[in-house]
């Protein structure tokens, strides 16, 4: 299993803190956007993430919280992300949306909200992403329907031969997580089971718990 860790913030200043402290662990981080239709306030805007300085070997993951995604797809583009996902909920096209990224050399994914049934999956995803609690900046505990989804998500996969990966994201935990990778979850997004407390203690607990 995969951990990715996500960037959910409101203050450009905290997320710069956040990637700074954990730049040297993953190779991989997400960056949560929130507009404010998707889910209650506002994120810090994204062409900000420029402004950091050493992370040029950064892997940016940007999940799209927000109105036609497809109108963001630039926006990633000129961060340099190498992968975008966003919310069906929120577009007009799915297909659309998976080509545009595609064709612009991204990996592209679909993200599913908590109450949202799985529906159409093109053929060129390369990952899904469940919710695994309620979109937005109030902590929530994770919802054990979630490991449904993670079923009917796989045999999905199966039944139509389709390669995507099956990730996660939202209240996972040391006490859930082992549980996620033996139903299947390849990826694993972790916001708060990184950042609430000492980052480095944080990481390899995180990290022990995914292998055990």
């Amino acid at each position: 299993m995969q951990i990715i860790p996500t960037i959910l913030e409101k203050e450009f200043s905290r997320a710069e803190n956040n990637i700074l402290a954990i730049k040297n662990y993953f190779k991989w981080i997400q960056v949560d956007v929130i507009d404010g239709y998707f889910s209650f306030g506002k994120t810090f805007e994204l062409e900000l993430i420029n402004k950091i300085k050493q992370v040029e070997n950064i892997l940016w993951d940007v999940h799209l919280m927000v109105k036609e995604p497809k109108n963001w797809i630039k926006k990633c583009e000129y961060i340099n992300a190498s992968r975008i996902v966003g919310q069906v909920e929120m577009m007009s096209d799915v297909n659309y949306f998976i080509k545009t990224v595609k064709d612009a050399g991204l990996e592209a994914g679909l993200a599913f909200d908590i109450e949202t049934d799985i529906g159409e999956i093109p053929q060129e995803t390369d990952i899904v992403l469940l919710l695994g609690r309620k979109s937005g900046f109030n902590p929530q505990p994770f919802c054990e329907e979630t490991f449904e989804k993670i079923k009917k998500l796989t045999q999905l996969r199966q039944d139509k031969g389709l390669n995507f990966k099956i990730s996660v994201d939202g209240g996972i935990n040391q006490n859930n997580i082992s549980r996620l990778k033996k139903e299947g979850v390849e990826i694993a997004y972790c916001g708060g089971s990184i950042f609430n407390g000492i980052v480095e203690n944080n990481i390899k607990k995180i990290e022990y718990a995914s292998q055990n």
